[in-house]
């Protein structure tokens, strides 16, 4: 049993363990990179995780506090809680800079840092994203929804390849 004595280096070492519970719809993602844990809360015997959810309907959420559960209780800690608070609603900017290059790596456009408006003539989409496997900004928007709800489906216009990108918000 882990009983918990110095907040900050177990706050760590509960955050190197989360560090290696992925989201199941973006697995190249852990919940860290994501930036959906909000709070970790040690006290005594037991632990609190705080989690946000990228879109409050978020249908892998049940599945990340279960993960989040089992990775903890792997390493020994016995009383877990994780749980969901929607204020203040999630934002991309809480992803980590690490995070945004595995998605790149992995093939999806990371959401870009602020909104940026093309020419709609040209791009037919009002925001400019970049191909992750090219680095083309040639490219255009298919559907508002990609393989998950957070993601929209773009095509690139220069290299062909389909990609989704991660929406801002």
């Amino acid at each position: 049993m882990n009983a918990i004595t110095d907040d900050t280096n177990e706050i760590g070492k509960i955050r190197s363990i989360l560090e290696q519970v992925n989201d199941p719809e973006v697995p190249v993602l852990s919940v860290i990179d994501l930036g959906i844990v909000r709070e970790i809360k040690p006290s005594g015997e037991e632990i609190e995780i705080i989690i946000t959810p990228t879109y409050s309907g978020c249908p892998a959420m049940d599945v990340i506090s279960l993960n989040i559960k089992m990775a903890l209780l792997a390493e020994g800690y016995k009383k877990v809680t994780v749980k969901n608070v929607l204020s203040p609603a999630w934002t991309t900017d809480w992803m980590t800079e690490r995070g945004k290059q595995k998605l790149k790596e992995y093939g999806i456009a990371p959401p870009n840092i602020k909104q940026q408006v093309c020419n709609h003539e040209e791009f037919e989409a009002d925001e400019a994203v970049q191909c992750p496997h090219c680095n083309s900004y040639h490219t255009q928007r298919v559907s508002e929804f990609g393989s998950t709800a957070c993601k929209a489906l773009y095509k690139c216009l220069d290299c062909k390849e389909p990609f989704d990108y991660f929406k801002c918000h």
